[in-house]
């Protein structure tokens, strides 16, 4: 069961969240601010924390730094009042993974949590399972059952991108910028000559396909 920490002052929210996530199946604790979060943190494994901004003693802001800075990469969806975009321009440079504005649509805050999650265990694990396919990022390899294919290191990273992130489509400038990199001298179309191939490689597996957005780009998309 995955562990949630809500961190909030309010604790009519805390009630909310508490109700909300157990109902979805998560363990929760809770903390008024953020050092009370902290302390909650050096007894209690968390998955997750759902963060408050405006806190005493240590706001949001405050307890995201403190944890980025100790180099702790733990998922944290910041909820907050504030609304303008310099609120959430520095809730992202402080190292949140996310941010809601509240009044909370709950439904999209499950929505949130679990995307944050996979995504976690994607960088922790570092494969993606999609039905009976398994990406290994350490050997560069892509398994479907007895049959297992070693890619080239930029096809392999190409494809984990994209099943990274099912359904998002990405622009041929992004992909090329961030597996090739902003330096590189190759122009974006060798990406569309790596989507070919990964395409041929995988043909016959039913798992997944990279699709084209015309227009934008491509992106991938699970079949089971």
């Amino acid at each position: 069961m995955f562990q949630i920490l809500v961190v909030d002052d309010d604790k009519n929210i805390r009630r909310l969240f508490r109700a909300v996530l157990e109902d979805a199946g998560y363990g929760v604790h809770t903390a008024a601010n953020g050092e009370e979060a902290l302390a909650v943190m050096d007894r209690e494994f968390v998955d997750l924390v759902v963060l408050d901004v405006m806190m005493p003693k240590m706001d949001g802001y405050e307890f995201t730094k403190t944890l980025r800075e100790n180099r702790n990469e733990l998922p944290i969806l910041m909820v907050s009042a504030k609304q303008l975009p310099q609120d959430k321009k520095r809730g992202f440079l402080a190292g949140t993974d996310d941010y809601m504005t509240k009044p909370i649509d709950e439904e999209e805050m499950l929505l949130r949590i679990r995307a944050l999650l996979r995504r976690a265990r994607i960088a922790s694990e570092r494969r993606i399972e999609v039905g009976d396919v398994v990406l290994d990022y350490d050997s560069l390899s892509v398994t479907r059952g007895q049959e297992v294919q070693e890619l080239p290191q930029k096809e392999f990273l190409l494809l984990y991108k994209l099943l990274s992130f099912p359904g998002k489509i990405f622009t041929r400038i992004q992909l090329m910028d961030e597996i090739w990199g902003t330096d590189s001298e190759t122009g974006w179309e060798t990406v569309t000559v790596h989507v070919g191939r990964l395409r041929r490689r995988f043909e016959r597996w039913p798992e997944f396909e990279i699709v084209s957005v015309r227009g934008l780009g491509y992106k991938a998309v699970k079949k089971v």
